[in-house]
């Protein structure tokens, strides 16, 4: 019954949406997140550039690139945003203490976020990658696990940091 009265109401008066990442400890906080989405980011450049070296674009081809671009944002504002919440949510005073570059890797994610969005710039990219798998092999180090580094399986075939799980 309240369900049904708050959808009325918001039918006619619309109340603002809002999304957060929870701020109660549910120690789910998971740096793959952000790895994948600096991926996405190196493949969209890949097609970026693909589409560039044609001699002419089409209107699909212009609308393909219109998609990539958007993609690219998307995902280096997700890096952003996902690196933000483990760095404020999860990242206390020990953790800073045994790996004191953090305060500096995280501002130099997102500034290397900041310019990997910006241009279409596949070394940006991937120095970002660099950066982002750094705090994962912290991160993980903060909580004793050790960690491996493999090729992941899919384009743009680059290198990640994963936590070795027995």
């Amino acid at each position: 019954m309240l369900y049904r009265l708050l959808s009325a109401l918001d039918n006619n008066k619309k109340f603002s949406r809002v999304s957060a990442h929870c701020d109660i400890p549910c120690k789910i906080y998971d740096p793959i997140t952000a790895q994948i989405a600096v991926l996405t980011m190196i493949r969209m450049v890949d097609l970026l550039e693909e589409l560039n070296s044609k001699d002419k674009l089409s209107a699909n081809d212009h609308a393909q690139f219109s998609r990539l671009v958007a993609q690219k944002e998307e995902h280096g504002f997700k890096v952003k945003e996902e690196v933000r919440v483990i760095w404020g949510d999860y990242i206390k005073q020990p953790q800073l203490d045994k790996f004191p570059e953090l305060h500096e890797l995280v501002h130099s994610i997102m500034l290397a976020s900041s310019k990997a969005k910006q241009h279409i710039d596949k070394d940006a990219a991937l120095d970002l990658l660099t950066k982002v798998n750094r705090f994962a092999e912290i991160f993980w180090a903060t909580k004793g696990i050790d960690t491996f580094t493999a090729t992941c399986p899919y384009p743009p075939a680059q290198t990640l940091v994963y936590p070795k799980l027995g």
